[in-house]
């Protein structure tokens, strides 16, 4: 006789089938579990051939990553990589908490994470049973919705019930108004793996596949952002008005607003200041005006004073330049910051509109508006293209040696960067120099930062991550600081495919704390114990924990080599204090070449 037929019955297994339908208005894209009390979330679609994970979520791997805080920050990588919800997965107790870093970050970045936590069902809370801790709103005000799915029975009420919560769920990630964090905390009663039963269960009736040929249970719409004929009207008069007009490109993620953009300021003739990772500075679009020295021309007090603008059109995040915002803060102009997810991304307080409207249809009409306007194309004013010219030119001349530096680094990083690349870059110091040193060029590379709360923890799980979802070949610039808070991270690396090069600037502590004045106010012991914190991390044998590959660069000219080598670490020792040194004297020169 046949055994019985494999059913699975029990509520905790039933959720899972209807958590991963593409059929919500958007899918997850990549899945991490850790541990046991979840195993009904990751098994559970894996029974059925037409609930495959793979065409559900479209899912390039579903790695298990065991340490969940280096997970959290994996999945927050691949989801600012590659646009999607990405599902985190985790068993009950602390387990949970330690994603709670990667949630701030996505929260503040607009990155859309779904967090599925296993939990102790509620007859086993505050008794002191084992593994259970109070998970209700574990993250507070850092996620755009939090659900207690609870327990249901498996029929028809509570299969729409988990499928309203899981379509609930994806739009809450993609954002009604801004993408971000969603927690879902799903207590499970045991049994957890599955039981045969004697004949069919609710679980594959029609209600339960209903939207696995992409129908949604509940369509979702997005809020319009499509700009009216009167705002376009209204600010591309402005535009035409302007003598003194700049765009300032800070971290955005979309390569489409690159062409509409460069065309807005050919024909308005204003310069783009643009950070790298709003994907301006570095591209195959018209660069003709993109000024990618403005972090060391506006410290230039006699130049800042000479381009004070009177109009500022922001697109993307603050870049992370102080004098960049200190020359907006000082400057009388009105600014108009172009915010599509309706938030308040305005720290210097001083903006006169801020737009909630799509940022390519915005350039896009402006620049038809001021072309029609003016009937010609506006030159860049001699002021920045000069200053730039020779800015670019004392760059190259002083850091054309091969002799390591860290502002020489980030520059031969931008020459060795080919197409398609990804570039994930650490706070602190290395997101600095690569702001102020790295050239505008051709290559048609992605840079990627956590620059929502900018902490340097979990920037190696981050690129990642990255790497895993967007299958580009990833190079990670960190400090030593910055890999010794994501040591393990580096465990990630064993399922991706893609070359990860990690290149470590080993200065052997905190670097960017030499260019503050707490440096001379304390005696060189305080200094080091509490700012400077040497750790004397070994690169190497970091490496050899995981079996990477290490090198370690003794010129400049072998990182070509080194980054075509494939999957490893790089490490780039430098001294803090002769980077300080040499920093100071490389502004000095450049300023010295600026045109009087």
């Amino acid at each position: 006789m046949r055994g019985p037929r494999r059913n699975v019955a029990p509520p905790s297994r039933s959720w899972p089938r209807h958590r991963d339908r593409r059929g919500c208005p958007a899918s997850a894209s990549h899945l991490g579990v850790s541990w046991t009390r979840p195993t009904p979330i990751p098994l559970s679609p894996l029974l059925s051939p037409r609930s495959s994970l793979a065409a559900a979520c479209a899912l390039r791997s579903s790695p298990v990553i065991v340490d969940e805080r280096s997970a959290g920050f994996f999945a927050l990588g691949a989801a600012q990589a590659g646009g999607d919800p990405v599902a985190l997965l985790c068993t009950s107790g602390t387990a949970l908490v330690n994603y709670h870093p990667a949630v701030v970050e996505a929260d503040e970045s607009g990155i859309p994470l779904l967090v599925l936590s296993a939990d102790r069902p509620p007859e086993l809370r505050g008794i002191g049973a084992g593994q259970t801790i109070d998970q209700i709103k574990s993250f507070g005000s850092s996620v755009r919705w939090f659900c207690e799915v609870g327990t249901h029975v498996a029929d028809d009420s509570g299969l729409l019930h988990y499928r309203s919560v899981a379509c609930r769920a994806l739009a809450a990630a993609h954002g009604e108004t801004r993408p971000g964090p969603v927690h879902l905390n799903l207590p499970w009663r045991e049994p957890l793996a599955p039981l045969p039963v004697e004949g069919a269960v609710t679980a594959t009736d029609p209600l339960a596949l209903k939207g696995r040929d992409g129908r949604p249970l509940t369509a979702v719409t997005h809020i319009d952002l499509e700009p009216s004929a009167f705002l376009l009207d209204e600010v591309a008069g402005h535009i035409g008005n302007a003598i003194a007009g700049v765009i300032v490109a800070g971290r955005q993620l979309d390569p489409e607003l690159r062409e509409p953009l460069a065309h807005l300021a050919r024909v308005a003739g204003f310069p783009i200041l643009a950070d790298p990772t709003s994907q301006l500075r570095c591209g195959p679009h018209d660069r003709s005006h993109v000024i990618a020295a403005y972090d060391l021309l506006l410290r230039d007090e006699r130049f800042a004073r000479s381009v004070v603008p009177d109009l500022i059109l922001r697109f993307g995040a603050m870049p992370t330049s102080k004098p960049l915002r200190a020359w907006i803060e000082a400057s009388d102009a009105d600014q108009i910051v172009i915010d599509p997810y309706g938030g308040w991304n305005e720290p210097t307080n001083r903006a006169a509109a801020i737009l909630r409207a799509d940022p390519t249809e915005l350039a896009s009409g402006w620049a038809a508006r001021v072309e029609g306007l003016e009937g010609r194309e506006r030159p860049l004013p001699d002021r920045w293209t000069e200053a730039e010219g020779e800015v670019q030119a004392a760059l190259d001349e002083a850091l054309a040696a091969a002799e390591i530096s860290e502002p020489a680094l980030h520059r031969a990083l931008g020459a060795a960067h080919r197409d398609g690349d990804l570039v994930y870059t650490s706070s602190s110091m290395p997101i600095r120099d690569q702001e102020a040193f790295l050239a505008a060029s051709e290559s048609d590379v992605l840079f990627l930062s956590n620059r929502g709360a900018n902490g340097i923890d979990g920037l190696v799980s981050s690129g990642i991550g990255a790497a895993q979802a967007s299958g580009r070949p990833t190079t990670i610039v960190t400090g030593d600081l910055g890999l010794l808070h994501d040591i393990g991270g580096l465990g990630a690396l064993r399922d991706v495919e893609t070359p990860v090069r990690i290149v470590v600037i080993d200065n052997d502590g905190g670097g960017i704390f030499h260019f503050l004045p707490q440096e001379a106010a304390l005696e060189n012991d305080e200094f080091e114990a509490l700012l400077g914190t040497p750790r004397g991390v070994d690169a190497a044998k970091a490496g050899a924990l995981f079996d990477l590959p290490h090198r370690r660069l003794e010129s400049l000219r072998d990182l070509p080599e080194a980054l075509a080598a494939g999957t490893g670490l790089i490490e780039v020792k430098t001294d803090r204090r002769t980077n300080a040194e040499a920093h100071r004297a490389l502004t000095a020169r450049v300023h010295e070449a600026l045109p009087r």
